[in-house]
């Protein structure tokens, strides 16, 4: 191209640096977060996911990767938990795969909880909280129109990157503190320099919203997790 840009689409590096802590009010969301470990661990690290309710918990497809083969648990609190893969997406459709662990295994402060989907669509400016286990960070929604035209389908990005969750990271909707959607990946953008090298700068993290977060569950674990009487919020 005559400006030398070009625009990459790639997976979150899951090792870079750990998000800042956000509020002290973000940290009532920091139960939710959990790592996913392969089995051997992977290489990179350990990847993230959240907690939904009921047993259930959604990560990236790409963190779990193909479970037949990497046998994903969940960890909390450096305690492995063995799961059941209820459905497996993949990074070239639906980044996304939904586990279950035995609810009565796991930590009471988690069975008492529900993690309702945020119901009213991501819009441009919107504040929202990253979460993992290590901390949370604050960013808000990019509008679509400052990406490069061709990665423009990825309508829901945020516009901090270096600070904020990787792969399988849960979005909150800063205020309302429902979940807006899974981490998937970083857009970033090549340019050549007039030296003739090329500099290449993240612009953006895409994330899987949860509007396809809920089309892609099973509609009776939907209605669970979602159903009134489990969206309270209690205390860590």
């Amino acid at each position: 191209m005559r400006n030398g840009f070009s625009v990459g689409v790639t997976l979150l590096v899951i090792l870079m640096t750990r998000p800042c802590s956000a509020e002290g009010a973000d940290d009532s969301l920091l139960s939710y977060a959990v790592n996913v470990h392969q089995t051997p661990m992977q290489t990179w690290g350990p990847g993230y996911g959240i907690y939904l309710g009921k047993g259930f918990f959604i990560t990236a497809a790409h963190v779990a990767g193909r479970t037949w083969l990497t046998r994903p648990k969940i960890s909390i609190l450096d305690q492995e938990y063995p799961t059941h893969v209820v459905k497996e997406g993949s990074f070239e459709s639906t980044d996304l795969t939904l586990l279950s662990v035995e609810e009565e295994l796991l930590p009471m402060r988690l069975r008492l909880r529900r993690n309702p989907l945020c119901s009213d669509p991501p819009w441009p400016g919107e504040d929202v909280v990253t979460v993992v286990p290590e901390g949370t960070a604050r960013s808000r929604i990019l509008s679509p129109g400052k990406l490069p035209a061709s990665v423009r389908k990825l309508n829901t990005v945020i516009a901090d990157v270096a600070q904020t969750g990787n792969s399988g990271s849960g979005v909150f909707d800063a205020h309302r503190r429902c979940l807006l959607g899974i981490m998937s990946r970083k857009i970033s953008q090549t340019r050549r320099m007039p030296t003739g090298k090329t500099e290449t700068r993240d612009i953006a993290k895409y994330f899987v919203p949860a509007s396809t977060i809920r089309e892609f569950m099973p509609a009776d674990i939907t209605l669970l997790i979602s159903s009134r009487r489990n969206t309270t919020d209690w205390s860590p």
